[in-house]
């Protein structure tokens, strides 16, 4: 992993030297030109691919191009004669067009072409070439999921690694411009469970499902201010798509099973879209070596532990979503999910404590087991009046969510050897919730074609709640409840935002700029230690401001910057303390303040039918971050959270597409990043270093068998008191259509297939002590799935332009008020 550093650099350089000769062009005295708009909003297209070719030879184009930001396009021709244009966009009807240049007519005006949504095919002319798959904009990425051969057999977090600005390391921990602090989004709304468990939910979710991600990297007012890399919005299928349509899939592999369901259906102004799917895994052992050096005590210097883990269990996830069109000027939409499930681990752990001699002092083992189950139910109804005046539209919406965990486990202890201290029996009873009601109101009025203002209103009260019983055995060794060791803890918030943004279009300059101003109550209560009850209040005004600039019809260059804030959820907050390992224990904090962090970005896109290319350089730092960290107090590693952390954060990131040929797809998302991290409560500092890499080769075979190859990784990387090791991955895939319009299609996949396990190694030193950890998961993973996709019906969901977006917690971790990972670690 030594050498990805020069490596992207090298395959930077020679893909950027490569530009010139796709995009050169012979220079003449004929040109076509004409703008691209939809025929039902009539919205501007920008960045649809446009291929022009001689009526006489369909094969092979004279000219590719592409839109620019508002949807126009002025080409020159090589010569005179007979031309055939097509104009293609990401999910739209392609747009054909003939004409003819003479010597009388040398510049040809197309005046305004009209598309709409279609997943019709091109009848009567064959043209053949491969579909854009990104498309920027002045505040987002968008990657076409649907377009790209891969999701027929990959998970929606093996997509997520070709998404540009998106990092996924080897244990699938995700990174949005930089940062673990991001929040994610189906269809525009928030997704709880989502944002609290990415990788979990997203290695489950089907690619198949998926249309589009957005990757918001500069949120504006109108959104919540949390989340420091930005938002991941993912749009299903069910979105957009034209005519009913219902898929059913299975999947199998050698760490478990699943189905989908997916239907639409329309009854008179009425139109309806249900989701469902279901998941059993049952994951091969995983084996987990610790080991902690005090620096405080030669007696007890030396602890060494061995675990094996192993983990089965189920989730079920739906949706249902519908619209009712009132009349022309009037929609109600409404979205209700569920995701639920619960996973299963026994306990198998040992550990020997040594003194600074190498003698072994005691030593116990540690068993029983732990059952988290996890769960989220939402629901949101909105209602859209749209006014005659064009672009117009009020939009007042209601949303209610509720999250609720649970945590069991059950420790016993055998095998004890010298203990200086008495280990009993222990039951822990996890109870924690967090219900949120949300009110809102938006309003967008477009002055004129190029001025645009959108302001509005919104309110939220939220519930934290967490109820944590202990039990532990008695002299005779029955469970009683130990009320030292349980908590009850209960935070409410009330929300008052309001938002205003402005946008200017101009022919090459785009404009955006905006401020957010929230004032939050906050109200704590803890019933067993009522003297620890308080309240509070604070303000948080929020600026954003977005420039972009059109350096050619194909080229773009973006500026943008930002204040992000990260409130932290029930996770962080919990002061419920995990004994359950005697000489290691964890709690949240409830005293914990919302952090803040400033972004700046500079972004360069370019955009063409065989070369894309999408890259930048963006800095952030935050001087309250919460992180977590750890310390030795009287022998016992103790692990929480503080706004202890000062972060600064530069990297550079970059995406390339290349086509070579009509059925060969190479792209490379890569980043390199240097890290700061500080604290002076803590005294310490780490500092470094680290990239990403990621390249996918796909290639059309004989019979439409589609093949595809990747692979990628990561280096070291620093935490704020150590380091993390590096990873790899790689995977291949085969995959085919049968029936008519490729109905049926059947995949497999296997991924680390030359090893069984994969190991990670992560370190931690400070003046006390020094730890490390070293786990090695099964990674070696196969399987096939198998989709079918029937029925025919003219009808689509509506959804209103706006909707509640809550993304203002930072969220993570499990019942026990753990993290993974904080503040951008």
């Amino acid at each position: 992993m030594k050498n990805i550093s020069s490596l992207c650099a090298l395959l930077f350089l020679i893909l950027l030297g490569y530009t010139p000769f796709i995009c050169a062009q012979t220079l003449s005295d004929y040109s076509v030109k004409g703008v691209l708009v939809d025929s039902i909003t009539l919205e501007k297209e920008p960045y649809a691919t446009i291929r022009i070719m001689k009526q006489a030879d369909l094969k092979n184009p004279v000219k590719l191009a592409v839109t620019d930001i508002n949807g126009k396009f002025n080409e020159r021709i090589p010569a005179i004669g007979k031309y055939l244009l097509t104009i293609t966009s990401i999910g739209k009807k392609t747009v054909i067009k003939n004409f003819e240049v003479t010597p009388t007519k040398k510049h040809i005006d197309l005046g305004t072409l009209y598309t709409k949504e279609s997943t019709e095919e091109l009848k009567g002319v064959e043209v053949v070439a491969q579909k854009p798959l990104v498309k920027a904009e002045i505040d987002k990425i968008s990657y076409s999921i649907e377009d790209d051969p891969d999701s027929k057999t990959n998970t929606t977090l093996e997509m997520l690694r070709k998404v540009p600005l998106v990092t996924v390391d080897g244990e699938d921990n995700i990174q949005v411009n930089g940062s673990s602090s991001f929040k994610v989004y189906v269809n525009g709304k928030p997704n709880s469970l989502m944002s609290n468990n990415p990788k979990e939910v997203l290695r489950s979710l089907p690619a198949t499902s998926i249309k589009t991600i957005e990757v918001i990297t500069e949120p504006g007012a109108k959104y919540d201010a949390e989340g420091v890399g930005g938002i991941l919005n993912i749009i299903t299928t069910g979105t957009k798509m034209e005519g009913y349509t219902a898929t059913l899939s299975a999947r199998a592999s050698n760490t478990g099973i699943g189905a989908n369901a997916y239907s639409t259906v329309q009854i008179g102004k009425v139109t309806l879209t249900g989701n469902y799917s279901y998941n059993y895994e049952n994951e091969p052992k995983s084996i987990i070596d610790e080991g902690r050096e005090d620096y405080t005590s030669d007696k007890y210097y030396n602890l060494v532990s061995h675990n094996e883990r192993k983990n089965k269990g189920n989730f079920q996830l739906g949706q249902l979503e519908g619209s009712y069109e009132i009349d022309s000027l009037n929609l109600v939409t409404f979205n209700a999910n569920m995701f639920g499930g619960s996973f299963r681990s026994p306990t198998n752990w040992s550990s020997h404590m040594f003194n600074k001699s190498g003698d072994l002092m005691y030593a116990y083992h540690r068993g029983g087991y732990s059952k988290n189950s996890f769960g989220n139910v939402g629901a949101n109804l909105d209602y859209q009046h749209s006014f005659k005046k064009k672009g117009k539209y009020l939009t007042l919406s209601y949303k209610l969510d509720y999250t609720p965990n649970g945590f069991k486990s059950e420790t016993t202890y055998d095998s004890l050897y010298q203990v200086p201290y008495i280990l009993r029996e222990q039951y822990s009873d996890i109870d924690s919730h967090t219900t949120e009601h949300t009110a809102q109101l938006d309003l967008v009025n477009p002055i004129t074609d190029k001025h645009y203002i959108d302001f509005g209103a919104k309110y939220i009260y939220r519930i934290n709640y967490s109820d944590a019983k202990m039990y532990q055995a008695n002299d005779n060794g029955t469970l009683e409840y130990y009320e030292a060791g349980s908590s009850k803890y209960q935070q409410d918030r009330n929300i008052i935002a309001g938002y205003f943004d402005y946008q200017l279009k101009l022919t090459k300059w785009g404009f955006k700029a905006g401020f957010r101003y929230e004032h939050t109550f906050m109200d704590v209560k803890y019933d067993l230690t009522p003297e620890r009850n308080f309240h509070t209040n604070y303000d948080d005004i929020v600026p954003t401001v977005n420039i972009s600039y059109m350096l050619a019809q194909t080229k773009t260059l973006r500026f943008n910057y930002n204040l992000r804030i990260n409130r932290p959820s029930i996770w962080y907050l919990n002061p419920f303390v995990d004994r359950s390992d005697p000489n290691s224990i964890s709690y949240g904090n409830p005293d914990l303040d919302t952090e803040k962090a400033h972004n700046l970005g500079l972004t360069f896109s370019s955009f063409s039918q065989k070369f894309n290319i999408n890259t930048g350089f963006n800095y952030f730092f935050i001087n309250n971050g919460i992180e977590r960290y750890q310390f030795i107090n009287n022998g016992v590693l103790e692990t929480t959270f503080g706004n202890v952390g000062h972060t600064q954060n530069v990297g550079y990131n970059m995406w390339v597409n290349w086509n070579p040929t009509n059925n060969t797809r190479i792209s490379i998302n890569g980043s390199e990043r240097y890290s700061d991290y500080k604290s002076d409560e803590l005294n310490a500092r780490r500092h470094g270093w680290s990239t990403n890499l990621f390249g996918n080769i796909q290639q059309t075979l004989p019979w439409k068998l589609r093949f595809s190859m990747y692979g990628g990784g990561s280096t070291k990387h620093v935490t704020l008191q150590g380091t993390v090791s590096s990873s790899h991955y790689y995977g291949i895939s085969l995959s085919k259509s049968f029936l008519k319009e490729d109905r049926l299609n059947i995949s497999a996949y296997a991924n680390h297939f030359l090893s069984q396990y994969t190991t990670y190694r992560d370190e931690k030193t400070t003046d006390t002590f020094h730890s490390w950890s070293e786990s090695r998961y099964p990674s070696r993973g196969f399987g096939i799935n198998i989709s079918w996709r029937f029925g025919k019906l003219n009808a689509q969901v509506k959804h209103t332009n706006r909707s509640i977006i809550n993304d203002d917690t930072k969220a993570g971790g499990n019942s026990q008020g753990q993290s993974e990972t904080g503040g951008g670690n």
